[in-house]
């Protein structure tokens, strides 16, 4: 069985503040993009890798990733993260058996483990949807202005990070069904397991052990976190 992995990356970064594309970024001398290609490229259970990028980028992503050996191809995203979805569920259509594995992750998170990614392969064995997931620390509450409404029972929360993972065939369908919803684009999901949710919410959608190390990087500050956490595993050493 194929199993595939999606680096999606055409985001703007806009939260970052600073200039030029986030994914490009640099951290310990490579891209965020790099990162991340090469963790899967690593992966044993890995058969190749897809990355969806800004328009414009993908000449300048091809050459940072040439020495990537399982990437497959680097294509245009779109204007929002599920636009960027569907460019890359039309591309694995073309390329890939309905019953392949895929993995959805965001570029943003470029300390994905390995244990992490063979979880996820692992668990799409017994499910046909995963998410990874990280049990929540913090108290969280619901607002509603500026007054707290009710606070949410803590052991029953997780967050979610990437990959996300699916069998081909469920994240198309579900994405069919988005496509034939004209309120979806008013709604639009902030993830992919949240669009299996909404249109095919007969299919379970598994829980996979994340890390608190797969931090996803949204602010400036988040990068400075994540160069103290590689400086740390190389001096565990």
């Amino acid at each position: 069985m194929r199993t595939m992995a999606v680096v999606l990356a055409a985001g703007s970064g806009s939260r970052f503040g600073a200039a030029g594309p986030k994914q490009l970024r640099v951290l310990a001398g490579r891209t965020l993009i790099e990162h991340c290609a090469r963790a899967f490229d690593g992966a044993p259970g890995i058969d190749g890798v897809l990355v969806v990028t800004a328009p414009g980028l993908e000449d300048q992503v091809r050459k940072g990733l040439a020495s990537v050996a399982k990437l497959a191809a680097v294509i245009e995203g779109g204007a929002s993260r599920t636009e960027s979805t569907r460019r890359a569920l039309t591309w694995l259509s073309d390329t890939a058996p309905a019953d392949s594995k895929v993995l959805f992750h965001d570029a943003a998170r470029p300390l994905v483990d390995q244990r992490i990614i063979a979880d996820c392969v692992a668990a799409l064995d017994h499910w046909q949807a995963i998410s990874v997931v990280v049990p929540s620390a913090d108290t969280v509450v619901e607002l509603a202005g500026e007054t707290i409404q009710r606070v949410l029972p803590r052991h029953a929360l997780a967050r979610c990070q990437t990959p996300q993972g699916f069998r081909l065939s469920v994240i198309r369908s579900a994405y069919e069904r988005a496509d034939a919803d004209p309120g979806f684009a008013a709604t639009p999901a902030t993830d992919d397991c949240g669009v299996v949710l909404r249109y095919l919410p007969e299919v379970t959608i598994g829980a996979v052990s994340g890390s608190e190390r797969n931090l996803k990087i949204t602010y400036a500050e988040d990068l400075v976190i994540a160069r103290a956490l590689i400086g740390s595993a190389d001096g565990a050493g």
